[in-house]
C-alpha cells in the first residue's frame, strides 16, 4: 500500500495519478473516511484524470452518477451513505455495474460489505485538521 499526505487541494493531480498508477487495471475502488474526510473530493480528481468534463458531485441522492471519460469510456461513482439495506444495493443492479470493467469508485461501501466484488482497491482517507492522509 502507498501513503500520500495532502496538505492543499494543489495536490489531487498528482495523488490521482499515483492511485491509478497504483491500481494497476484495477477498476473497482472503495473509498473509506468519515464524513467530510474528502472522498467526493479525491474521485472528482480521479475522473479529471481519467478526461471527464462534466462536472463531478456526490450522488448521495442518485446513488450512481455516470460519467464519460477520454474515449467514452464509462465511470461510475457510487454513494451508498443513504441506503439502508443491501437489497436496495441489489434494485440498484449493481452486479452490471461493479461487473461491467468500467471504473466504479465506491463511497460507503460499509454499507454494502457482502456485495463488495474480491477484486478492488481499497482507499483511506484519514483527516487530521486539513491535512488528508490518503492510503491506497
Amino acid at each position: 500500500m502507498s501513503k500520500q499526505i495532502i496538505n492543499d487541494i494543489s495536490e489531487l493531480p498528482d495523488l490521482a495519478k499515483n492511485m491509478l498508477r497504483s491500481f494497476d487495471g484495477q477498476k473497482v475502488a472503495l473509498f473509506y473516511g468519515e464524513m467530510g474526510a474528502g472522498k467526493t473530493t479525491i474521485i472528482k480528481a480521479l475522473c479529471e484524470e481519467l478526461g471527464v468534463k462534466d462536472a463531478v458531485s456526490s450522488p448521495t441522492y442518485s446513488i450512481v452518477n455516470e460519467y464519460r471519460g477520454t474515449n467514452g469510456q464509462k465511470i461510475y461513482h457510487f454513494d451508498f451513505f443513504r441506503i439502508n439495506s443491501q437489497d436496495e444495493a441489489y434494485d440498484l443492479g449493481y452486479e452490471e455495474y461493479f461487473y461491467s470493467g468500467a471504473y466504479c469508485f465506491i463511497e460507503w461501501p460499509e454499507k454494502i460489505g457482502d456485495l463488495i466484488p474480491l477484486e478492488r482497491e481499497t482507499v483511506i482517507i484519514k483527516k487530521d485538521g486539513e491535512t488528508r492522509i490518503v492510503t491506497f
